[in-house]
């Protein structure tokens, strides 16, 4: 049996969950989240939300953690949120934002502006002797984590020096330059 698909999903105070035909919508004080499954069955019993299988072919047994962890994360989504710090490492970068429109200088030739999700909230932290903050947060942890993956893929933080977008906290592995 998965180790995470059989551990119920606590439903807190303030959030609703419904399971009509094959759709499961959470609703809290953040927003609302849909999600579509299939070969598992989800049930809402006293503030609790199960996941079980079918059966135990190898997709379902697949399926049966991974459903249980996207509740998960929705019901903790629409209760308190997901947030991804970037910080650009460089010189000369900077990143500003007007409403939902994000504008990155990188060190090319031109700024990158970004439409962003309206679901995502954006803001930008520039203190001087300090690097450039990017703060997106959002109900929708996929969304977060897909918008923080594009910025990311504008400039990755290199090996050598560790310039580039990079998320707060992470440790980047780096390379010994030419030896003289």
């Amino acid at each position: 049996m998965s180790r995470i698909g059989k551990n119920p999903v606590a439903v807190p105070a303030g959030v609703t969950v419904d399971v009509k035909d094959s759709v499961i919508t959470v609703k809290g004080k953040l927003g609302e989240l849909t999600q579509e499954f299939s070969d598992v069955t989800v049930k809402v019993e006293d503030n609790q939300v199960v996941v079980e299988r079918s059966s135990d072919f190898k997709d379902h047994r697949a399926k049966h953690g991974l459903y249980r962890s996207l509740v998960h994360n929705m019901i903790e989504g629409v209760s308190n949120g997901w947030s991804k710090q970037l910080e650009l490492v460089g010189v000369g970068y900077r990143a500003s934002n007007q409403g939902q429109k994000l504008d990155l200088a990188l060190g090319f030739s031109h700024n990158i502006v970004l439409d962003i999700a309206p679901e995502v909230k954006v803001e930008t932290v520039s203190e001087k002797g300090k690097n450039p903050i990017i703060k997106l947060s959002s109900h929708d942890k996929q969304l977060v984590g897909q918008v923080a993956a594009k910025i990311r893929g504008f400039r990755r933080p290199e090996p050598y020096k560790g310039k580039g977008v990079k998320f707060v906290g992470e440790q980047i592995r780096r390379k010994a330059g030419k030896s003289a």
